[in-house]
C-alpha cells in the first residue's frame, strides 16, 4: 500500500492542484459546486480533467456533472478515496469508470444526508448512464445513498449496501426507479450472492463486512478469524497490520493508519521531563504532516488555530495568538459550518457577514445572489448589504465574482481585503471574476497576497486597470498563474483615458486615481501617491521614511525652509515646540511621574526649555533649582 506523506498535502494546498510525493499516490482538492458550474459544460469538463487526472485521493467532494455522451471519463480510474461526497448528476455518458474508488469518507454530505448521489443522468430513452462501475467501493464511513432519475441504469438493486454503509449511523437510502424499456445484462456467475455493479467478472461486489468472522471488529479480507483487518483500517486490507490497510479510518502517517499523529513532545525517562519530539507531526485533514503549508498555521499539533486564538503574521510567519478580550470576528464562508449547504452569498446568509474581519471558507457571488432562487425560496439580496464585506481582511478559501450589481462599477467593497489564502479553490482558481459586463475596475487596493491558486479575469468587456505583473507579485508559488481574457482591450482603455495615474509605478493600479496604485512612483501620503511630502512647508509637517510621508511629532516646533524633524518620534524633532526632557520633546516637564522604584520624578524647565531635576528634598515639585525652588 502506498500513501502520500506530509509533503503531498503541502504541495496540494499551496498550489490547489493534484500533487504527488510517493509513487502512485496523488492528492487533489475536489470541489463543492453542487449542480452549478462556471462557464460552459466543455470548460467544466476541461477543469475536471485537470483536477482529477492521475489523482488518487480527493480531499473535498468528487462532483462529476454535465458531461456529454461522447466525453472520455477514463481520467476517473485513478481515484481511490473521496473525503466528502460523490455527486454524479446531469450526465449523458453511459459508463462511469470509478473502478478503483474504495472509500467515501462523507466528511461533507450532499443535502446534509448523502455521501453518494447519482441522479438525472440521461438525455432520452437511449442515451444516459447505464453502468456505474464502482467495483472497488467497499466502505462509506458516513452518510447515505441517493439514486433517482437514472432510467437506463442497471444493477442498482444487486448491491448489498449494508456491507458498504455504517448501519450504526442510520444512513438514509433513497432509490427511485424510472426505467425505460431496455435490457440489462446479468451479473457474472462468479459474483458472490449475485451482487455486481455491472456485467462481467471484474465488476462483482467485493465484500469486507458481511462475510467477516465474529472476531473481527470492523473490516476483513476473508471469512476466517485470521482475515480480520486492523481496527484503524477502512475499506478493507491486504493483511492484519495497520500498514496493510487499503485506506485509513482516522489518520494516515506515511502509510501507517493511526488514531493520532506523533506528538510534539515526548517523555524523556533520563531527564524525567517532556522534550521536543524530533518525529513530531501536525494534523491536517486526515493526514499527519511534518510541517504545515505556508497558507496555514501551526497551533499545537494542528494546522488551524484553536478556540480563543486568531491568526497573525509575525516576521513573515503565520502564528496563532491568544485573543486579548474578544477575538477579531471570524465568520463562516460558503461551504463551511453554518453555511456548509449554501451555494453562494445570498439574502438568506448575507447578515452573517456583518463586521467580519476574516472569512473561514469561500465567498461566491453568482446570478441567484441578486435575482433570488425560486427553487430554494430565497429572495433577491439587497446590493447595499455588500458593504458588509468592507471590514473583511482575509478569505481563507476562494473569491468568486460571477455577478455584480449594475450600479457598482468596482469591487471596492473588498478594498480592505489583504489576503486570499486559497486553501480551497474553484476549478484550481482562488480568485475569479467572470462575465461581469459593467465592471470597470477591481479596486482591491489593500490586497497583498494570493497564497495559493490561480487568478482568472475573463469576459469582463469594460474591465481596465489590469496587468499581469500586479498579480505575480502577490503569488507565493511558481505554479500560480494569472489568466486575463476577453476584458477591455488595452488600446481602448488608453483611448478612454482609463489608465493608471501618473503617480503609480509600472507595477500598475487597481483603478483610477492616485489612491489605488500598487506602489507609488514618488511618495505615499496616507494611502495616496504624491510627488512631494510636506518636508519644508505645508501642514502637517512631514519626514520621508521608506518612501512614505510620515508626520512629525506634534511636539516638534514647526520650521519653515528647514526640516521640522528627521523621524516620527518625539526624540527626532529639529527643535521642540515647548519643552525638552532629555532627548524627548514634551508638553510639560515631568510632574510627579513615577520612576524606578515608584519614586516620583519632579522637574522644572530652565531658561532654554530643558527639563531639569528638582532638588531631592522637594516633595511636591519645584519652580527652579535648589531648595529655594521647592514648591513645598
Amino acid at each position: 500500500m502506498k500513501f502520500c506523506g506530509g509533503g503531498a498535502v503541502l504541495v496540494l494546498l499551496l498550489l490547489g492542484r493534484c500533487c504527488c510525493t510517493s509513487p502512485g499516490r496523488r492528492v487533489c482538492q475536489g470541489t463543492k459546486n453542487g449542480l452549478s458550474i462556471s462557464g460552459s459544460p466543455d470548460s467544466n469538463y476541461d477543469s475536471m480533467v485537470r483536477m482529477y487526472s492521475n489523482c488518487s485521493v480527493v480531499l473535498d467532494n468528487l462532483e462529476i456533472t454535465f458531461t456529454g455522451e461522447n466525453q472520455d471519463l477514463s481520467f476517473l480510474q485513478s481515484i481511490q478515496e473521496v473525503g466528502g461526497y460523490v455527486l454524479i448528476a446531469m450526465n449523458g455518458v453511459a459508463n462511469f469508470p470509478l473502478v478503483n474508488l474504495r472509500l467515501i469518507r462523507g466528511q461533507k454530505l450532499y443535502d446534509n444526508q448523502f455521501a453518494l448521489v447519482v441522479m438525472y443522468n440521461y438525455k432520452n430513452d437511449t442515451t444516459g448512464l447505464k453502468q456505474l462501475q464502482l467495483s472497488s467501493l467497499t466502505e462509506i464511513l458516513r452518510g447515505g445513498v441517493k439514486m433517482t432519475h437514472n432510467p437506463l441504469l442497471c444493477n442498482t438493486d444487486t448491491i448489498q449496501w449494508w456491507d458498504i454503509l455504517d448501519r450504526a449511523r442510520n444512513p438514509r437510502l433513497v432509490f427511485e426507479k424510472d426505467v425505460f424499456l431496455h435490457a440489462c445484462q446479468k451479473c457474472d456467475p462468479g459474483c458472490v450472492n449475485g451482487s455486481c455493479w455491472a456485467a462481467g467478472p471484474d465488476h462483482c461486489q467485493r465484500f469486507t463486512r458481511l462475510q467477516c468472522a465474529e472476531q473481527c471488529s470492523r473490516r476483513c479480507r476473508g471469512p476466517k478469524p485470521t482475515d480480520c483487518c486492523h481496527e484503524h483500517c477502512a475499506a478493507g486490507c491486504t493483511g492484519p497490520r495497520a500498514a496493510d490497510c487499503l485506506a485509513c479510518r482516522e489518520l494516515n502517517d506515511d502509510g501507517t493508519c493511526k488514531d493520532t499523529c506523533p506528538p510534539l513532545t515526548v517523555y524523556d525517562p533520563k531527564t524525567r521531563q517532556l522534550v521536543k519530539n524530533p518525529n513530531a507531526k501536525f494534523t491536517l485533514g486526515a493526514t499527519c504532516v511534518k510541517s504545515c503549508p505556508h497558507n496555514y498555521v501551526a497551533d499545537g499539533a494542528s494546522c488551524v488555530c484553536s478556540a480563543g486564538m486568531y491568526e497573525v503574521e509575525e516576521n513573515g510567519v503565520q502564528r496563532c495568538k491568544a485573543c486579548d478580550g474578544a477575538c477579531p470576528k471570524v465568520c463562516d464562508g460558503v461551504g463551511v459550518g453554518a453555511l456548509s449547504r449554501a451555494m453562494a452569498v445570498d439574502a438568506s446568509n448575507i447578515e452573517s457577514f456583518r463586521n467580519c474581519t476574516k472569512i473561514n471558507g469561500d465567498v461566491s457571488l453568482i446570478e441567484t445572489s441578486f435575482t433570488g432562487d425560486v427553487y430554494y425560496k430565497i429572495p433577491p439580496m439587497d446590493p447595499a448589504k455588500l458593504e458588509y464585506f468592507r471590514t473583511v481582511k482575509e478569505i481563507t478559501g476562494f473569491l468568486l465574482i460571477q455577478s455584480w450589481p449594475e450600479n457598482l462599477t468596482s469591487l471596492s467593497v473588498f478594498e480592505n481585503l489583504e489576503i486570499i489564502r486559497g486553501r480551497t479553490t474553484r476549478a484550481l482558481h482562488s480568485f475569479l471574476v467572470i462575465g461581469v459586463k459593467h465592471l470597470r475596475w477591481l479596486g482591491l487596493r489593500s490586497l497583498k497576497e494570493v497564497s495559493a491558486g490561480r487568478v482568472l479575469l475573463k469576459d469582463n468587456p469594460q474591465l481596465c486597470y489590469t496587468q499581469s505583473k500586479q498579480w505575480t507579485r502577490l503569488f507565493r508559488s511558481g505554479d500560480q498563474t494569472i489568466t486575463m481574457r476577453d476584458n477591455a482591450p488595452p488600446d481602448v482603455c488608453e483611448q478612454q483615458n482609463r489608465t493608471c495615474d501618473t503617480e503609480c509605478t509600472e507595477e500598475g493600479c487597481w483603478g483610477p486615481g492616485p489612491t489605488v496604485c500598487v506602489s507609488c512612483r514618488h511618495f505615499n501620503h496616507r494611502g495616496r501617491c504624491v510627488p512631494l511630502c510636506n518636508l519644508l512647508r505645508g501642514e502637517p509637517r512631514e519626514v520621508e521614511v521608506n518612501g512614505s510621508c510620515v508626520e512629525c511629532h506634534p511636539e516638534c516646533l514647526l520650521k519653515t525652509g528647514i526640516p521640522t524633524c528627521h523621524g516620527p518620534g518625539p526624540d527626532q524633532c529639529s527643535q521642540c515646540a515647548q519643552f525638552k526632557d532629555g532627548p524627548h520633546c514634551v508638553s510639560r516637564c515631568p510632574h510627579g511621574v513615577l520612576g524606578d522604584g515608584d519614586t516620583p520624578i519632579w522637574k522644572y524647565p530652565d531658561r532654554t526649555g530643558q527639563c531639569q531635576s528638582c532638588h531631592q528634598n522637594c516633595t511636591q515639585g519645584c519652580s527652579g533649582p535648589g531648595l529655594s525652588g521647592c514648591t513645598s
